[in-house]
């Protein structure tokens, strides 16, 4: 299928403030044959403030599969098609990823028109360092699978940042500052770009202390492990790991059992195992 058929277009939109907009995002939705967006209400008081008429149709979380055979028939047929998202840069965090691909497996030419995005608005402004940084959207809710991300952040050299709703923010910080540690320094940005903008620079155990019912948008950065505690911690599962295996229990088996002892993913005793040198220990 030829890439000049149709194109899909990933256009970022303002995170707050409709100030930001810029006037190549504004051409690109002007100039669409479709614009794709999460919540069409939402968009369409974007599309009224830009004086753009081009229709909507919906893609977000729910419906964003069954939407794919339809756009890549608009692309087929030579149209441009736009996607955007509430706020932001579109697929981040937000639907559009699996819409993405599909069109580049299909030969679709994908552009992007950059622009606002809160996860380098709240970095910058957070005192945080950013020559090294990981995004990780937002925590799993519960069990395992949110023990072992919490886990994870917990030896993570690079600086952090993770989006928290409103509503769970405060238990995210709560489990943040219980598991990296409550001196951890840290930052929560909150409505960044709209009227009532705030950044609080802490640490987590004062951000969980002061939480209380928070309101809009809410981005955390987190500073990353500070030297010796990562490899400390490393070091003790190499330990772990080893004691083990010379009691008889082949590697694998004594990789999954610290894990489950120690409360971190099987993938970071692994790591540590492998960084030591003792990948041949079993």
């Amino acid at each position: 299928m030829s890439a000049t058929t149709g194109r899909l277009v990933i256009v970022a939109t303002p995170i707050g403030n409709l100030g930001d907009v810029s006037a190549r995002a504004r051409d690109a939705l002007a100039e669409a044959d479709l614009v794709l967006a999460e919540d069409t209400r939402r968009t369409g008081r974007l599309l009224a403030h830009l004086d753009v008429s081009t229709p909507q149709r919906s893609l977000h979380e729910h419906n964003e599969d069954e939407r794919l055979g339809e756009v890549l028939a608009h692309l087929e047929g030579g149209a441009t098609v736009a996607l955007v998202s509430d706020a932001g840069t579109p697929a981040v965090s937000d639907p559009g990823f699996r819409l993405v691909r599909a069109c580049i497996d299909a030969g679709y030419l994908v552009e992007h028109v950059p622009g606002a995005s809160a996860v380098l608005a709240a970095l910058v402004v957070s005192g945080m360092a950013t020559d090294r940084f990981t995004f990780e959207g937002f925590l799993p809710r519960k069990g395992s699978t949110r023990a072992d991300r919490l886990a994870e952040l917990a030896i993570e050299r690079r600086t952090m940042v993770v989006f928290a709703s409103p509503h769970r923010a405060a238990d995210d910080l709560r489990d943040l500052a219980a598991r990296l540690g409550p001196e951890r320094p840290a930052a929560l940005c909150r409505e960044l770009t709209k009227l009532h903008e705030e950044v609080r620079r802490a640490t987590l155990g004062g951000l969980a202390e002061d939480a209380g019912d928070l309101r809009g948008e809410v981005t955390i950065v987190i500073a990353g492990a500070p030297e010796g505690v990562g490899l400390t911690h490393a070091d003790d599962l190499v330990a772990a790991v080893r004691v083990r295996v010379a009691g008889g229990m082949s590697k694998k088996a004594a990789i999954a059992d610290v894990a489950a002892s120690h409360g971190v993913p099987k993938r970071v005793v692994y790591q540590a195992v492998v960084e030591d040198g003792a990948s041949g220990a079993g």
